[in-house]
C-alpha cells in the first residue's frame, strides 16, 4: 500500500551495516550482499547529501544474552577494532557513522539526525535482522520508515521474503517499495 508522504520534512537515507563482516565468507556472510551494493549508491545520489551508515561492533564484554549469542556465532568475534567491522562502501563527505553492539541502530543518535516528521529510508544488510531491528526502534520513536526491497538483503531469499512481509503490515508508519518506485516518487515530489 502506497503511503502520501510528500508532506513529510525531508529523508534520510541510513545504510546498515554494509561491511566486511557481511560481505566476506564467514558465519555472517549475506549471500546478495554485492547485488544491493549499485542499489545503494544510486539512492545516495539521488538523494544527495547526509546519509548516515550504520556499523555493527561487537561489545567484547559479551555480557547478558550476548555471551550465549557470540558463543553460537564463536567464528565473529572479532575485536572492536577489527578490519571485519569496516565499511565496504565508499561513505562521502557529510555521512554521518553511527556505531553499535546491538542489532537495531535505532537509538539518541541516529533518531537526532532523524527528526519527528521526517522520512527514515533503510537500505542494507540484514533484513531480517538489523535493518528489521532499526525499522521497529523508529516507528517505535514515531519515524516514518522506508525500507527499500531491492537495496536490502537477508540470509536468504525466504527470509527476505518474510521478513519485508512482516514490514508491510506496519503500514502507513512503515512502508516497503523497490528502488525504482522509491526514485520514481522522489523524482515527482521533488
Amino acid at each position: 500500500m502506497s503511503v502520501d508522504r510528500s508532506g513529510l520534512e525531508g529523508r534520510t537515507l541510513v545504510v546498515i551495516d554494509m561491511q566486511r563482516a557481511f560481505r566476506d565468507e564467514g558465519q555472517w556472510q549475506v549471500p546478495r550482499y554485492q547485488e544491493i551494493v549499485p542499489v545503494i549508491s544510486r539512492l545516495q545520489q539521488a538523494l544527495g547529501s547526509g546519509p548516515v551508515f550504520t556499523r555493527f561492533i561487537r561489545d567484547e564484554a559479551e555480557t547478558g544474552a550476548w555471551a550465549a549469542y557470540y558463543r553460537r556465532w564463536n567464528g565473529m568475534r572479532f575485536p572492536s577494532g577489527s578490519e571485519a567491522w569496516d565499511i565496504t562502501m565508499d561513505v562521502p563527505g557529510g555521512a554521518t557513522v553511527v556505531d553499535a553492539p546491538t542489532f537495531s541502530k535505532w537509538g539518541p543518535e541516529l533518531a537526532a539526525l532523524v527528526p519527528e516528521g521526517a522520512e527514515m529510508v533503510l537500505t542494507g544488510v540484514a533484513t531480517d535482522c538489523c535493518v528489521l531491528s532499526t525499522a521497529l526502534g523508529a516507528i517505535d520513536g514515531g519515524r516514518f520508515v522506508t525500507v527499500v526491497s531491492d537495496a536490502c538483503a537477508a540470509v536468504s531469499d525466504e527470509a527476505q521474503k518474510q521478513t519485508l512481509a512482516l514490514l508491510e503490515l506496519l503500514s502507513p508508519m512503515c512502508e516497503v517499495v523497490t528502488s525504482q518506485e522509491f526514485l520514481a516518487r522522489t523524482t515527482s515530489t521533488g
